[in-house]
């Protein structure tokens, strides 16, 4: 239990500042590089001549309203990145989706991702959306256990959609 609370200590979310996309961009080439297993036999993830991923379009993430970059630390080591905003993938109302959640491998499996998420519903009460694509199994387990077992989450919905706009489990709760 000790342990626990230690890391959660040593977690923290901050929001990005526009000068810090750079580092974003950065840890978008890993969270890539982990996502491309999901797109075997296809052109999508594929490397530039550069070796790397395509550049991910941030600037509506400093430009928009409900919009925002945050960048996640461990201990003070960048540990992670999330990417909020409000377009959800079920086309109900939400007050913020999460676009896009990733935490490095070395801190997975050690609640840092638990206490991330549950730290960025905090910073945004209200009614969120979190979208899982089908074929990852480890972060639809994830996010089914954060929210669920949160104690803070209300309301769960778990929606399983199969459409030309997305193709997997969709998460939909109020967060106090």
């Amino acid at each position: 239990m000790s342990a626990n609370i230690e890391e959660r200590a040593s977690v923290s979310v901050t929001n990005a500042l526009r000068t810090e996309a750079p580092i974003i961009q950065n840890l978008m080439q890993l969270y890539t590089h982990d996502f491309s297993e999901f797109w075997g036999g296809t052109e999508r993830g594929d490397l530039n001549a550069a070796g790397l991923f395509d550049p991910y379009p941030l600037d509506d993430y400093w430009s928009r309203p409900n919009w925002s970059a945050l960048l996640i630390r461990c201990r003070g080591a960048l540990a992670g990145f999330s990417l909020l905003n409000d377009a959800t993938h079920s086309g109900l109302a939400a007050n913020r989706n999460m676009g896009e959640f990733f935490v490095l491998r070395k801190h997975r499996g050690r609640g840092v991702a638990q206490f991330a998420a549950e730290a960025i519903f905090s910073l945004h009460p209200g009614r969120w959306e979190v979208a899982v694509t089908r074929k990852n199994m480890r972060a639809r387990q994830f996010w089914r256990r954060s929210v669920l077992h949160s104690g803070r989450a209300a309301n769960i919905q778990e929606l399983d959609l199969q459409d030309a706009h997305w193709n997997g489990p969709v998460f939909r709760f109020d967060w106090s």
